[in-house]
């Protein structure tokens, strides 16, 4: 094979990193990764807890909803394999219930609506709140899935050396159609009178980390996503995707070393040349990958004269919000809770202006409930809930611990009275919460964000931080910091994107199946 005796160092495990290991190597590469932490699987971490008398609680610390199935299913066919081998997915329904405060029903009750990625059935749900809007919502989808297909098959897989790839012919084209030069929430109102349902429609911005009122609209794709696609579940727990693409790298020989941070990038003659370990061990590479945190390998990574983007740059950029999260293991069974459930503020605005531009723990917050133990009982005892509650926050939040305790009693008391669960903080058997300083710590994330760099106007496409160094060559980045940015089918696209780029493939649409290059010679 050609690329035999090309080594390349993959700095950190997360899925964007596994990805491109996966790619490398069934080219011919020789790849190691080395993680930091001591599981693989960036963001998409785990961990588990025995309680005495109880049993095991298996928990997904971050990523938990499975959007973009076709996403999946591309890469896994691109490297000769089948995601039903290793993934047993399940289609929810409701994908997800969605809870209102101070908003009634006809009957005078709390307003509770269930979303089933069912147009018959969501159709009827878009009616019954705001008269004529099932067809209106009809309309906007088929927009989205037209947007979506244009974006996917046009945008995503391509890579951008200068802005005059991104503003080509087919952004003029298509540009209008996608409403890029627009503003999410802007966008949304055109159809929707109803605040509850925009509510609804702008609230998958959360998995970007971006407010609708900064974003641009272009992301209405992730309702076609959402409404058309539908959410899965892999049985399990998240991690499944992560090890089952352990499983194909370690099967592709790709040398995985855990516990194992880098202090360094090394450089020579403005290219790499491999990495020094925390321990001061030199690994040789004629290629390096970085899916660290973007900022924290350009900033502390790299000596200042191999850095493309300065400390200046980084001030400037917007980041998506940090999280404050609370694991519980839960006695008891909770009626109320589907496997997604939603919490959302009466004052929408005012909730991302403390997350955006008036830092602090938001006074009226949304947040979000994953109950995985409705559908897996693999991740509970049995008679038990496993409840992982995410409350999106400012990075940059400096919490000390008695306001931590203060913050959880305040979503949990919420949670007992606007979810019905008035019992939930005596039935508590488990509980760790998690918030900025984790994340800074585990993940060398700028400044505590749970994601990276929002999707703003002014970090989308060619306007994010390229994957490519351009100071230092045979360097390369992949991962949320990169294009096409945040979440985990994205970070997927990002490794194919970095492998377009070592492999020098400028072909914008997604890639056959890689040939290695061992048979391409026959």
């Amino acid at each position: 094979m050609e690329n035999n005796n090309k080594k390349v160092v993959i700095i950190g495990g997360g899925i964007g990193g596994l990805g491109t290991a996966i790619l490398l190597a069934k080219k011919g590469y020789d790849v190691s990764i080395y993680e930091k932490n001591k599981n693989i699987g960036g963001r998409a971490n785990i961990f588990e807890t025995q309680v005495e008398g109880v049993g095991k609680f298996v928990f997904d610390m971050g990523p938990s909803w499975y959007l973009m199935p076709d996403v999946f299913e591309h890469f896994f066919n691109s490297i000769g394999e089948n995601v039903k081998d290793y993934l047993d997915l399940k289609k929810l329904s409701p994908s997800y219930r969605i809870f209102f405060k101070e908003e009634k029903n006809e009957k005078g009750e709390q307003l509770i609506v269930d979303m089933h990625s069912n147009l018959e059935i969501d159709l009827k749900t878009f009616e019954k709140i705001e008269a004529g809007s099932d067809l209106k919502l009809k309309d906007y989808l088929e927009k989205s899935k037209y947007q979506y297909e244009i974006a996917k098959n046009g945008f995503m897989y391509k890579n951008y050396n200068s802005l005059f790839d991104f503003l080509n012919l087919r952004v003029m084209t298509e540009g209008p159609k996608l409403h890029i030069f627009s503003k999410m929430h802007n966008y949304v109102t055109k159809f929707f009178k109803s605040e509850i349902l925009q509510k609804i429609m702008e609230y998958q911005l959360v998995f970007l980390g971006s407010s609708p009122y900064n974003t641009p609209a272009l992301y209405n794709i992730m309702n076609h996503i959402d409404f058309d696609m539908g959410v899965y579940y892999p049985q399990g727990g998240i991690y499944q995707i992560i090890s089952g693409l352990e499983k194909i790298a370690l099967k592709n020989n790709v040398k995985i070393y855990t516990e194992k941070p880098i202090q360094k990038i090394l450089t020579k003659d403005k290219k790499t040349v491999g990495v020094l370990l925390a321990d001061n061990q030199e690994v040789k590479a004629d290629i390096v990958v970085s899916n660290a945190d973007m900022h924290f390998t350009e900033t502390t990574l790299l000596d200042n004269k191999d850095r493309t983007y300065f400390k200046k740059y980084w001030d400037k950029k917007t980041l998506a919000p940090s999280a404050f999260i609370i694991y519980l293991g839960v006695k008891g069974k909770i009626d109320s809770l589907v496997h997604h459930s939603l919490l959302f503020s009466k004052n929408w605005k005012n909730n991302f202006e403390e997350i955006f531009n008036k830092p602090r723990l938001p006074s009226d917050p949304s947040f979000y409930i994953c109950c995985p133990s409705k559908t897996d009982s693999s991740v509970a005892p049995e008679g038990y809930e496993n409840l992982f509650i995410l409350v999106p926050i400012a990075s940059n939040l400096e919490i000390t611990q008695e306001e931590k305790i203060s913050y959880r009693n305040k979503i949990i008391s919420e949670i007992e009275k606007e979810m019905n669960i008035p019992d939930l903080n005596n039935r508590i058997v488990f509980e760790r919460i998690y918030s900025v300083d984790d994340f800074k710590n585990d993940y060398n994330a700028q400044n505590g964000t749970a994601l990276g760099l929002a999707h703003t106007m002014n970090q989308t496409a060619i306007f994010r931080p390229n994957n490519f160094s351009k100071k230092v060559k045979n360097l390369y980045y992949v991962g949320a910091g990169t294009n096409p940015g945040i979440g985990m089918p994205i970070c997927l696209i990002s490794a194919e994107l970095a492998y377009k780029r070592i492999e020098k493939i400028n072909d914008p649409s997604p890639m056959q199946p890689i040939v290695p290059s061992s048979e391409e010679e026959k």
